[in-house]
């Protein structure tokens, strides 16, 4: 099975649009603060942190999530929607054998959902944990991901 969540790069594009615009309006709407009231410092600045902090959060929630279970192998790819065609700045790709596949859970935070896979280690006995965000994919793509997930799972503890 293959899903990814590329319906929403022209939603991320326009909100990257907009936090460009309102970067360029926020420095005139602060100097309309200081002609007006005088001593605007305390404003202005908090009206920059919020910006920033906003411009961060969607920063970091915003990434491009591929997962292809067909073959036998699964691939599992995280990077980010600015610029990935052109930069692989911020790209996380794991790719093994359906049989090293141990376990997954889902995460589901306030504004932000992870998935987690545990597996074999290709070395010996132990287990590697790799995280993925999945907030942008919708729920239905979660669910099929959960199934197709939950079939490796019990396949692998079927054979061993």
């Amino acid at each position: 099975m293959r899903t990814n969540n590329s319906h929403v790069k022209k939603i991320i594009v326009s909100i990257y649009f907009i936090f460009l615009v309102l970067a360029i309006i926020l420095p005139v709407f602060i100097e309309s603060l200081r002609i007006f009231s005088g001593n605007a410092t305390l404003s202005s600045v908090s009206f920059a942190v919020v910006f920033f902090g906003l411009f961060f959060i969607v920063h970091f929630i915003c990434k491009f999530f591929e997962y292809d279970s067909d073959g036998t192998k699964v691939i599992l790819t995280n990077k980010g929607l600015l610029l990935s065609e052109y930069f692989n700045y911020r790209q996380h790709v794991v790719e093994f054998e359906k049989e090293r596949l141990l376990a997954y859970s889902f995460k589901n935070y306030i504004i932000y959902r992870t998935l987690t896979i545990y597996i074999k280690d290709s070395r010996g006995d132990g287990k590697r944990r790799e995280t993925f965000n999945i907030t942008l994919v919708t729920k239905r793509k979660r669910r099929y991901i959960r199934q197709s997930l939950k079939k490796i799972v019990k396949a692998n503890k079927k054979a061993s």
